[in-house]
């Protein structure tokens, strides 16, 4: 319960005290972040939507360095996130299984994905640009898939692009529980991938 509810007691004051407990360490790593290059409160957003996407955070130098590097090229909440995702990718993987070489992944078809990519852009970011009734048996679909993995003993994993990855993590999250949304960037070189469905065939 508490790691799904850890996003909304990370406020302003908490992520000034896992910055100043880095600078200990390593202060000009944390002295050029805020607020040369992010606003405090883009910062803030960033750990939260890891959180809430169910990303330790515990790795605060890897994910100080990358907002760093990317702050300087976009302000974008889900760009950060997404850069420190990818910075992130061994320990995002290795909590999903476990260790296991192999990634167990549901894929979207190719003509849904591109379905998806249009529909995104024209209706933003946030999954309402998704037609109704697709978002609908998109749901159902992966709800489907997700409990197949479970019974089969292992995670529930969609593949997607970087592009749909935010979007689909968002508008997934409560209706299809326990589903990690993970993209192409964010599987390490040494993991294979086994899809085990594709959902819109």
């Amino acid at each position: 319960l508490l790691s799904n509810n850890a996003y909304q007691l990370l406020g302003h004051e908490e992520a000034l005290q896992l910055l100043d407990m880095l600078a200990k360490q390593h202060p000009k790593l944390v002295e050029g972040l805020v607020p040369d290059i992010l606003p405090l409160s883009t910062v803030v957003k960033v750990l939260q939507t890891l959180l809430f996407e169910g990303v330790p955070i515990r790795d605060m130098r890897t994910i100080v360095q990358t907002l760093s590097e990317y702050g300087t090229r976009s302000q974008d909440p889900d760009v950060l996130v997404s850069a420190v995702r990818i910075a992130l990718k061994r320990l995002i993987v290795q909590e999903i299984t476990q260790g296991a070489k192999e990634i167990p992944v549901i894929t979207l078809a190719p003509e849904l994905e591109q379905m998806l990519h249009q529909s995104l852009q024209a209706g933003g970011e946030d999954g309402a640009g998704i037609e109704p009734g697709l978002a609908d048996k998109l749901q159902k679909s992966l709800q489907q898939a997700s409990q197949q993995q479970e019974l089969e003993g292992e995670p529930a994993v969609l593949l997607t692009s970087g592009m749909l990855r935010p979007v689909l993590s968002r508008f997934l999250k409560y209706s299809v529980v326990g589903l990690h949304v993970l993209s192409y960037q964010e599987v390490p070189d040494d993991k294979q991938i086994k899809i085990v469905s594709s959902v819109g065939q």
